[in-house]
This record gives structure tokens, sequence and C-alpha cells, in this order.
């Protein structure tokens, strides 16, 4: 795990392309156009819900915008995310974004993964998300239907995880299942949706197209997996709303 987090960070100093989306939304530059009376929508992460290594129109929280547009009218979404965010990060993120006050029809969650690969204690990383639901729950307006976990996706399939031992790529397995286990028990306990699309992260395995050019990140096909099972359940609660 260690060999592994150094290796990240080497790739990251070299390349120089960690992407950092504090606070975003980009209006009509990604083909989105704000509508009168749009719907508000907010994504929370990191990489993944930035888009690593895609066009930011194919992240996944443009890619259900643009989804959602076809029967709805959705506005850009404001991402807070940043590459590398583990839980605290993102409270910090969240705490400084000068958006604590504000509320939006569609809330998204995805975030773990950096705590998993740093080695948090998954105490604190439970702590830490349920801190995050109770801010998630609150910019909705405290209408949990409005809310949505997505699960953790697991990159010890990736070819940037290649090198490590079989033993280790399997530590990695259990320990990304422990972490989805902790967002969906409190997910659950909080009664808002959750979505698990670890599965389909997992079919990189035998598919290289699932992944985008730095062998490690979700390609645009995959972000378009996640919305075919995540745009049903949206528009289901917010068609209700």
């Amino acid at each position: 795990m260690s060999d592994f987090f150094s290796a990240l960070l080497i790739l990251s100093a070299l390349s120089g392309c960690a992407k950092k989306v504090p606070v975003q939304s980009a209006g009509n530059k990604t083909g989105v156009v704000a509508k009168p009376d749009s719907l508000k929508y907010l994504a929370l992460g990191d990489s993944y819900t930035i888009g690593q290594s895609v066009p930011l129109n194919q992240s996944f929280p443009y890619q259900l915008t643009a989804q959602l547009n076809a029967t709805l009218k959705v506005g850009a979404p404001t991402i807070i995310a940043t590459t590398g965010w583990t839980t605290n990060d993102l409270i910090k993120g969240i705490n400084n974004s000068g958006l604590v006050s504000q509320t939006y029809d569609l809330v998204t969650l995805l975030i773990g993964v950096n705590d998993q690969f740093r080695g948090v204690d998954q105490s604190v990383y439970r702590s830490n998300f349920i801190a995050l639901l109770n801010i998630a729950i609150r910019f909705a307006g405290g209408n949990k239907d409005k809310v949505f976990i997505i699960s953790i996706p697991d990159y010890s399939v990736t070819p940037f995880a290649g090198y490590n031992s079989a033993g280790q790529l399997s530590q990695i397995v259990k320990e990304i299942d422990e972490f989805n286990a902790i967002n969906k028990t409190e997910s659950s306990n909080e009664n808002v949706n959750y979505l698990d699309i670890t599965d389909i992260s997992r079919r990189a395995a035998s598919d290289g197209s699932l992944l985008a050019p730095d062998g490690l990140h979700p390609s645009a096909k995959m972000y378009g997996l996640w919305i075919e099972r995540l745009l049903p359940l949206v528009k289901a609660k917010l068609h209700a709303k």
C-alpha cells in the first residue's frame, strides 16, 4: 500500500495533470445550458466526480445532467471535488466553498477511495462519512429523496495497480468492500438513495475501454454505464418532487 501511494505521488508530480475543480459550474461551456427555473444539482466527491483524465462533459455529473435534460430542466452541475481528496478534505472543501447556505434539488456523493488508499482508519472514515451525509441532506433542504450516494470503485483491476502482488491486490479488494459496507450501512441508516457501481468498475479487468488513458480512472464509457443505473433512480425521485 505504501509503495502504491508513493508511485501515485511520483506519477502526479511527473505528469502535472492532477485535476482540481473545488467549486465549478461551467454552464454552456460544456453544452449544458441553464434554463429558467432549472433544477440545481450539486456533486460532491473526488477524482471520480471530477472525471479525472476525461473531458469535463464526459464526467458522470455532466452525463447525468445531459440525460436528465431530455425530460427535465437541469442546470450545469456545481462540483465540489478535487483529485486526491479524502472525506476530511471534502468536509474542509465544502466549508471553504462559500456554498454552505445553498440548497439543491439533487445531491450526489461519492467519496472514500483516498481514505482507503492512504490507510485512514475505518472508524474515522465512518465518522467523516456520517458528517458528509448530514451535509448532503442539509444541501438537499432536508429532503433525503434528493440525496444519492454512489459506492467506491475498485481500482485493483486497473493497469496502474497491476505491479502489486496478488496478496496486495486482494487486500485492496477487501478494503474497498469494507469501506463500501460502511457507506452503504450509513446511507441505509439515514434512508437516502444508494447506488452500487463497484461491480461495473471491476469489469475493467477484462475491458480496457472502461478506463481512461491514465490507466487508473474510469473512461467516459464506464461513467455512461454508471448513468444507466443512476438515471432511472434520479428521474423517479425528481419527477415525484
